[in-house]
């Protein structure tokens, strides 16, 4: 089977973990990577897309999907407040706990519980979303985090177009979600993404 950066994998042994340089919203870090979590090799370019266009956050703030934590260190640079960073594998997690330390770090269906007993917490959502995961598992995801937005949260999505940006935003808009195109660059866009009322 191939294994992909969703595929379950334990915390990458310290021999296979890389350290690098990042600039991350004009702050510069090291951080550490390592294969079989999403852009392992360095700062991808939908990330860097949507850390350059995406206004500054407010907290409490979620970084759903979050791989080796590039957008929760942003997101933790501009905040004072609570910033939560979720994925679903060990791996990514571990690192991300590593380059992002100040940031509340877990699973992602531990984080949901916490997070939906508390109702609508969030005011900030960053995601560059998984899209390789199917439509009807991606759109299950998103459903299911925009729902924790505070009535006057916004979540900001990257997402290629030629990957269907287009069509998520349509479809985004169907659930009630009012949805626009922020942004365009290199052939991703960034979707701002208001909570259904």
């Amino acid at each position: 089977m191939t294994e992909h950066y969703f595929t379950e994998a334990c915390p990458a042994p310290e021999a296979e973990i890389e350290e690098i340089s990042v600039t991350l919203r004009g702050t510069p870090h090291r951080v550490q990577i390592a294969s079989k979590v999403f852009s392992a090799h360095g700062l991808d370019k939908a990330t860097k897309i949507l850390l350059e266009g995406a206004p500054a956050p407010v907290a409490p703030a979620l970084d759903l999907g979050c791989g080796w934590g590039p957008i929760a260190l942003a997101l933790t640079d501009e905040l004072d407040g609570e910033v939560w960073a979720v994925d679903v594998t060990q791996r990514a997690l571990d690192l991300t706990r590593r380059n992002v330390p100040r940031a509340t770090v877990a699973h992602a269906d531990d984080a949901f519980q916490e997070l939906s007993s508390r109702g609508r917490p969030l005011k900030t959502i960053w995601s560059n979303p998984p899209i390789r995961i199917g439509k009807e598992e991606l759109h299950a995801m998103l459903k299911k985090w925009l729902c924790l937005l505070a009535p006057d949260g916004v979540a900001y999505l990257v997402v290629a177009r030629n990957l269907g940006a287009d069509s998520l935003a349509k479809w985004l808009t169907k659930k009630g979600f009012a949805t626009r195109k922020l942004a365009s660059k290199k052939g991703f866009r960034i979707l701002e993404v208001h909570p259904a009322n």
